[in-house]
């Protein structure tokens, strides 16, 4: 296994930080690394924000689904889903052009995360932890005014960095799902009942865990994830996120 391989199986998310603060290299080196991900058209339809500012990291830590370790991070980086930027571009120029809709703001999540995902390599590969915050789209209304957000720009990640603490390096990494479930050849095909139940089962038994009855943790899974406070305030946000996007 490359060097590279193992980076990636072995990475998972560090939510404790030491307290020190990351060479301005290591941070630009990260930064830089966002830049060279594939990226439709070679538009780069995203923008990231760099927040260095304290208030702003703690608002966010609150916002976020109340995550006090967001506003210890040395940093934290949103990217930003923009087509804000070619729509001005093109009008600035004397285009004749429609509005951006739902269709590019796909698009432009997908460039954003792909970003995203590139500084999280990066940074594992300098011994830098990292963890993704999708709570940062809930309270719309918030986030916008405090990140100053215009109609065609969406919060598609955010994402906080530093050196891991011995526990964080320690902590054991969350078990997978088996290969099979996941990869489907030539097409997709839902599992049956005995495959969903075969998949935990097995994801469990990954984990270490000892489940006497899988649906009853699969009813509390879902009670605490998807169908949580966090979760439907998620929703509740991202709709008038599209909302102000279709009608900017």
């Amino acid at each position: 296994m490359n060097e590279t391989l193992a980076q990636i199986k072995h990475r998972k998310s560090v939510r404790i930080f030491e307290d020190r603060p990351l060479p301005v290299d290591i941070k630009n080196e990260i930064l830089d690394s966002a830049f060279q991900a594939p990226t439709a058209g070679a538009m780069m339809l995203y923008t990231i924000i760099d927040i260095t500012d304290q208030n702003l990291k703690e608002k966010l830590s609150v916002t976020c689904d109340d995550q006090p370790f967001i506003a210890k991070a040395p940093l934290v980086l949103v990217f930003l889903a923009d087509y804000q930027r070619w729509y001005d571009t093109f009008v600035f120029s004397g285009c004749e052009v429609r509005k951006p809709s739902e269709g590019d703001l796909l698009l432009a999540c997908a460039d954003a995360v792909i970003a995203a995902q590139n500084t999280v390599v990066a940074a594992e590969s300098m011994g830098v932890g990292s963890c993704y915050i999708g709570d940062i789209l809930e309270n719309q209304e918030t986030v916008s005014e405090l990140l100053n957000l215009p109609d065609f720009v969406v919060p598609a990640a955010m994402l906080v960095y530093g050196y891991p603490t011995k526990s964080q390096l320690d902590r054991k990494k969350p078990a997978r799902f088996d290969r099979e479930f996941i990869v489907h050849e030539n097409g997709y095909r839902k599992l049956s009942s005995q495959e969903h139940l075969d998949m935990h089962v097995r994801w469990n038994e990954k984990a270490g865990t000892q489940v006497k009855n899988i649906p009853k943790s699969i009813q509390a899974f879902c009670a605490r994830k998807y169908m949580s406070d966090f979760a439907l305030e998620n929703d509740r946000s991202a709709k008038k996120y599209i909302e102000k996007f279709r009608n900017g």
